[in-house]
């Protein structure tokens, strides 16, 4: 077992296997027979290349072979920063094919992330582009690589420079090890198959650690209660590594079902519409954001939408009229909210839910033992209908954060209930309802941002005496960042020099602020601490004004 990794008891793990929850298969092993029953069939299409069943079992089979020729083992970590394209659904079966666990990085993500990302999961490789805009990625990963000796593996999606292999070419060449190879390797359904991050409110990203038997029970769920099935055609613009698009049901449920994944790596709505008319598109994957972006286009009403049935929103709250409008637009589509987690407990509403409950809720959970509490800051049950933090645990949710068990002490509780630091309701239909949070997270367009960390290093500011990032009201993105500075006496400070300092610091473009409050105070709690809520309702009342 993985040092650092925590199991699910015994227990528990029976239950779930008696329910038929958990399949005791690797991913590697689920995926051998979805390859082989659909392999006539599309499975992926990336522009012009379109991928079969068949095509994506070979050419994941001769990458995992090349990679276990270069070293990769069971259990090594891999960072990936790749953009929405086929090779990183080839690298991602080709790793679970060698039992390698893949963290969930983002392109956007700079040397800051990626450093914390290899040192925390002692990452053994990293796969990267050549380019992302104007962005290297090479000289970066090289900086990464001298402070960690065991990162010994750099593959790039572009033209190899020294030191670096090149993926194209690794999932190209015919491998010399034989495919039995992978048959001798050792590791197990109850392993982790991927650590996603955390949103973490210290400035440091957990690793959420998910087992191949829990990961194949959430994107079969998933694609069970979202309506996939063989005919189906999903469109993905969201970050390929994030769990919506990947697991829940995302590229796992749809090809579990037989379905067909149209990768794109932009958000512009006009070209999202065009592949909804080219390839018939029967359900998109969105953030409300997105969703707002895409129904306020003029070239909306230009192309046809008819195939899709279904539009699935999550990693923030969907506005009522935001649904109405979207209904009026696509009107063979069932636009389904949900709640979800990449610690794992999934809630979606239901085509069968009465028109009020599916404007005014998340959802319930997928799974008949998903269990759900809503408690106080003592950790007891607060009474039915009022609003209390979710905590729950089930046959999808983790057990520990990976390597922090200290930390883990503070976020479940003595019987294993994972506190979520989301503050919701029971609705009077057994639904549920988010009434906010306790985390200090900012929720960017369902990218969540921990204030503690931008803080962190806004204080290194020779201006700065003293931050609070606090979120802000935004009618696309729903929240952005609002950084309240109290400056050094004498001192001057813009946002623009804000953000170039904190450019400086190699962080993710979507955690730069974009407004800057200069206070000569801070308003405190009868505690004594700044009481961000009054932050929070001076910069939306400034903002209003």
């Amino acid at each position: 077992m993985l040092e650092g990794f925590v199991p699910f008891p015994p227990e528990y793990a029976a239950r779930y296997r008696a329910q038929g929850y958990w399949q005791d298969h690797t991913l590697a092993q689920e995926f051998a027979g979805v390859f082989q029953r659909f392999a006539s069939r599309t499975a992926l299409v990336d522009g012009e290349r379109r991928y079969s069943y068949a095509d994506l079992d070979r050419l994941s089979t001769n990458l995992a072979l090349n990679l276990l020729e270069l070293g990769l083992r069971p259990l090594d970590r891999v960072v990936p920063t790749l953009p929405n394209v086929a090779e990183f659904v080839i690298l991602y079966f080709a790793l679970q094919k060698i039992g390698a666990i893949p963290i969930a990085a983002l392109v956007t993500h700079r040397f800051a992330e990626i450093n914390q990302f290899v040192q925390l999961a002692q990452a053994r490789c990293c796969v990267y582009p050549q380019r992302s805009g104007d962005f290297e990625f090479g000289p970066m990963i090289e900086r990464v690589q001298a402070g960690h000796p065991g990162l010994q593996l750099r593959l790039v999606l572009g033209t190899p420079g020294p030191g670096e292999h090149s993926l194209v070419e690794l999932i190209e060449r015919q491998a010399r090890l034989p495919a039995s190879a992978l048959a001798e390797l050792d590791f197990a359904a109850t392993d982790p198959c991927i650590f996603q991050l955390s949103g973490g409110t210290t400035g440091i990203p957990k690793l959420i650690p998910r087992t191949h038997n829990d990961y194949a029970y959430n994107s079969k769920v998933a694609s069970d209660v979202a309506g996939v099935d063989a005919e189906s055609v999903l469109l993905l613009v969201l970050p390929i590594a994030h769990n919506l698009p990947l697991a829940c049901p995302g590229i796992q449920g749809f090809l579990f079902q037989g379905g067909t994944v149209v990768l794109h790596a932009n958000t512009r709505p006009e070209q999202m519409l065009a592949l909804v008319q080219k390839h018939r598109i029967t359900h998109i994957k969105v953030v409300p954001a997105l969703l707002i972006r895409l129904i306020n286009d003029a070239a909306i009403t230009q192309f046809d939408l008819s195939s899709v049935r279904q539009i699935q929103s999550g990693g923030q709250r969907m506005q009522p009229e935001v649904r109405l409008r979207t209904r009026q637009l696509f009107r063979n589509a069932f636009v389904q909210e949900n709640f979800g987690m990449s610690e794992g407990l999934l809630m979606f509403v239901r085509a069968g839910d009465p028109d009020e409950v599916q404007l005014e809720t998340c959802g319930r959970p997928v799974c008949a033992d998903d269990e759900v509490r809503l408690i106080d800051d003592e950790g007891a049950e607060v009474p039915e209908g009022e609003v209390g933090e979710l905590a729950c645990r089930g046959p999808y949710t983790l057990r520990g954060y990976y390597g922090v068990p200290e930390y883990n002490a503070r976020q479940f509780t003595a019987d294993g209930f994972y506190r979520s630091g989301d503050l919701m309701r029971r609705h009077a239909s057994g639904n549920y309802v988010v009434e906010g949070r306790k985390k200090d997270l900012i929720n960017r367009g369902g990218e969540k941002i921990s204030a503690e960390e931008v803080e962190n290093l806004i204080l290194m500011h020779p201006s700065v005496q003293n931050v609070a990032c606090v979120p802000m009201p935004d009618a696309a993105m729903g929240e952005k960042m609002c950084a309240c500075v109290i400056p050094r006496p004498g001192a001057a400070l813009t946002l623009t020099d804000l953000v170039g300092f904190l450019q400086t610091k190699e962080i993710a473009r979507f955690k730069l602020p974009e407004r800057l409050e200069l206070l000569a105070d801070f308003p405190v709690s009868t505690f004594g601490k700044v009481s961000k809520k009054a932050l929070v309702e001076m910069v939306a009342a400034r903002l209003a004004a």
